[in-house]
């Protein structure tokens, strides 16, 4: 069975490194984002709970309707959407870490390459015009032979 149509071009972009390297980059940040998750919950909240006097972020919350036998409360929960928008800035800190290091390493592979071009010898110059014709004639007498 020839492979053609939607099932091999999708099998030709599954292929390429730059989905493999997208999936890895996917796993890695769903690992990292599990990291950050337990550093704002775990070390974060309890510092600046303890500052503002023992508040647990994650319990903060406006009952809206209180849970009854039948039905559980309904409430906002405003502590919980703290934890996310810190996690958010502690992700965004470290990818801007990483943006900012990989733009430094290039412009340092960069400034390196330049300084290699400048280094390198130049091309001679060409030769005057009448260097250039008297090495055409000598050209011409030679095939001539």
């Amino acid at each position: 069975m020839k492979d053609t149509g939607f099932f091999a071009e999708f099998r030709k972009f599954i292929a390429r490194g730059n989905v493999l390297d997208m999936a890895v980059g996917i796993a890695a940040g769903a690992a990292f984002t599990a990291i950050v998750n337990s550093f704002v919950n775990d070390i974060i909240n309890p510092i600046i709970g303890l500052l503002i006097g023992g508040i647990d972020f994650s319990n903060l919350q406006i009952v809206l309707r209180p849970a009854t036998e039948t039905s559980e409360a309904v409430a906002i929960r405003y502590g919980m959407f703290i934890n996310s928008i810190i996690s958010f800035i502690i992700i965004a800190f470290a990818l801007f870490l990483m943006v900012k290091a990989f733009n430094a390493a290039k412009e340092n592979a960069k400034k390196k390459e330049e300084e290699a071009k400048a280094a390198a010898p130049a091309a001679p110059a060409a030769p005057p015009a009448d260097i250039q014709l008297l090495t055409e004639i000598r050209d011409l007498l030679k095939s001539s032979k």
